[in-house]
């Protein structure tokens, strides 16, 4: 038999020893990634994709410099990659300085190159972290939305109250916490007429990378489209959507959870986790 898996022993397999046991630290956040880079679209075409450097980065230095260390996950336990779309100065106010300080931040992380895999995760416990962090960028539609151990983890803190927030397309994770995630996400991938079963966020106010805002992203990919619209698929799981205008910084705070609209919401998104997280510790 093997020795029971330890967040020691898998701090260190991580290579975290030095971040993840920081004695000062406030505590752990889970950061939940994708880990795919290639997008199915609509006609069998495919779009290279992974987390948006800004909407990973941004909230992600926030976050240790408001003194929490962070654990990286995906479901392979792989390194995740980053959208090159992603990597321009337009998500980082147009300073290329800024956009290389979080180009920099990002890859000095502990894990970034061989995260803990979302069975680990779960085998060593959760009890230990403070909050959970999803990124955006559109890979987590492939393997984080329909994921069976994303909604245990994700049941885990709605259970305990514990601070859940997740940024422009992140929040299409939330989904997994329903009875049949892969039957939802492959009913809306057929066109077919989908239907949530005992969804934990059903009748919160959440928001997600808006519709039009992604006819917009679909525009820049030529005649290929998505194969479904993640605000469609929230509504029609239950969320009570809200929406600002296009590209503009929006955060729906409801209960536990947090949901950042767009890329632009990064600065207020981790705002209001660091404020809820301190909350929780007073």
């Amino acid at each position: 038999m093997k020795a029971p898996i330890t967040l020691i022993s898998l701090a260190v397999a991580a290579g975290m020893s030095g971040q993840a046991m920081a004695q000062d630290s406030k505590g752990e956040i889970l950061v939940l990634l994708s880990s795919e880079n290639v997008m199915q679209l609509a006609d069998g075409k495919t779009e290279p994709t992974g987390y948006y450097l800004n909407e990973f980065g941004v909230p992600a230095k926030a976050l240790t410099e408001a003194g929490y260390t962070l654990v990286l996950a995906t479901p392979k336990g792989n390194a995740p990659a980053v959208d090159k779309k992603s990597v321009i100065p337009q998500y980082f106010d147009g300073n290329p300085d800024t956009m290389h300080r979080i180009e920099q931040f990002v890859a000095s992380l502990d894990g970034i190159d061989d995260t803990l895999s979302l069975q680990q995760v779960i085998d060593a416990g959760l009890d230990e972290y403070e909050g959970v962090f999803i990124p955006g960028g559109h890979a987590p539609l492939i393997d984080l939305a329909n994921n069976p151990e994303v909604g245990a983890i994700l049941r885990h803190f709605h259970d305990a109250g514990k601070p859940t927030a997740a940024i422009c397309h992140g929040p299409i994770a939330l989904l997994s916490a329903q009875q049949q995630p892969q039957q939802y996400v492959a009913d809306l991938q057929a066109g077919r007429q989908a239907s949530a079963s005992d969804w934990i966020y059903d009748g919160y106010q959440m928001t997600i990378f808006s519709t039009p805002e992604e006819e917009y992203f679909e525009s820049t990919l030529g005649d290929a489209t998505l194969l479904y619209y993640p605000a469609d698929a929230m509504n029609t799981a239950g969320g009570k959507m809200d929406y600002a205008d296009m590209w503009q910084p929006h955060v729906m705070v409801d209960k536990e959870l947090i949901t950042g609209q767009n890329p632009f919401s990064d600065d207020l998104l981790a705002d209001k986790l660091i404020e809820l997280l301190d909350q929780q510790a007073d």
